[in-house]
């Protein structure tokens, strides 16, 4: 699972997989019982109009989980910052995906809730709103309830409903966009669709990455991401290994990218490839965005290295199977989604997916061929345009 350190680097820590998997258990029990037993609900309250809110509030989004949720978020972030803009975006995170919010300028302050003393000074603050982006846990949603705001908006998908003052509904067959851009209804936010790219890359970063790719010497590439934060979603790294290969014989360029636990599979992909270079496990987050900014297309599973590359505006050929295509994957022309749509997927509710009984064919079975035709099919698609 990729994790991003205090320092914007790609880490693998045990401690970071210990933490979360306490939190997913102090959620299941704890969190139900403080929404449900010791925290009284928020009464319900009529959604506001554009006049009701100061273009200079304070406004505090909580965003748990991981890098593709976050990247999906800043959205809604850049319209709270274009409905009210002398407001004050401040965000809540986990150390896992806080770094995501330094390719957004419009948000002024990140702090991290599963740091006990930052917590503390957040809840001594006051908010005009407060914002938990979650969609299942609750004890983020009893975060949002402490904190010191009169108006409190969120997903209403369980026990977690009683802790806002805005109840917002959560559905499956929704792209995640459009589900944050949802929790902006009770401010008189209109959900417009995002422009491309939604992303910005540090000048630093972009710094960085022309360094790496020197040995290119300017050449156009195809990105490749083999990692996911779950087994079944990762379609192999021999299917990375003959995509690259193919790409070669066709005289293109293929650049690994990733976390140092993608680093191993970089190595075996790229090896023998003139033209291949691996650079999983040596860019930070930042850096890692900058080398997709400047590729001419991702192939990747559902990931959060495939939504940043969609933050990026960068072309994708986005492999599914578990994961939800209607929420998850990618829209638009500039997109191709390949998805066997087994009877049984997808099987991913809320970030778990459960044990597969084979061995996740879903994903296994799409084959590089496939693969190929929809990188054809999106060079024909910027052919046509041009």
């Amino acid at each position: 699972m990729p994790i991003v350190g205090r320092d914007g680097q790609w880490v693998t820590d045990q401690r970071f997989r210990l933490q979360i998997q306490l939190l997913k258990i102090l959620d299941a029990w704890l969190g139900r019982a403080l929404t449900l037993m010791l925290l009284s609900p928020r009464l319900p309250c009529p959604p506001l109009s554009n006049a009701d809110l100061s273009a200079e509030a304070r406004i505090l989004l909580i965003r748990p989980g991981g890098i593709g949720d976050a990247a999906l978020l800043i959205p809604a972030v850049l319209a709270l910052k274009k409905q009210f803009s002398s407001c004050r975006i401040d965000v809540l995170a986990e150390r896992r995906n806080a770094r995501v919010f330094d390719l957004c300028p419009a948000v002024e302050r990140v702090d991290c809730y599963d740091r006990g003393t930052t917590l503390l000074q957040v809840l001594r603050r006051r908010y005009d709103v407060v914002i938990d982006t979650e969609q299942w846990h609750r004890l983020s949603a009893v975060v949002a309830r402490l904190i010191r705001s009169e108006m409190k908006i969120g997903f209403g998908t369980n026990e977690r409903r009683r802790m806002f003052s805005h109840a917002v509904d959560y559905r499956h067959d929704r792209y995640e966009i459009d589900s944050f851009l949802d929790l902006l209804a009770p401010l008189g936010v209109a959900p417009t669709p995002p422009e491309e790219p939604f992303l910005t890359v540090p000048e630093e970063a972009g710094d960085e990455a022309v360094r790496l790719l020197q040995r290119l010497e300017d050449r156009p590439f195809v990105a490749l991401f083999p990692g996911a934060s779950i087994a079944e979603r990762r379609w192999g790294r021999e299917k990375f290994r003959e995509l690259a290969a193919a790409l070669a014989r066709q005289g293109r360029a293929v650049v690994v990218v990733g976390g140092p636990e993608d680093r191993e599979a970089g190595d075996f992909i790229v090896e023998g490839l003139a033209e291949g270079l691996n650079l999983a496990g040596r860019t930070s987050l930042a850096g890692s965005a900058a080398i997709l900014q400047r590729a001419q297309l991702l192939v990747a599973g559902d990931s959060g290295v495939l939504h940043i590359a969609v933050g990026l505006g960068v072309p994708t050929v986005s492999l599914f199977g578990p994961g939800i295509a209607e929420k998850w994957a990618p829209w638009g022309p500039r997109h191709r989604v390949i998805n066997k749509q087994f009877d049984c997927s997808p099987c991913t509710r809320f970030g778990t997916t459960p044990p597969c009984p084979i061995d996740g064919c879903c994903i296994a079975d799409i084959s590089v061929a496939e693969v190929l035709l929809a990188m054809q099919a999106l060079r024909a698609e910027d052919d046509r345009k041009e």
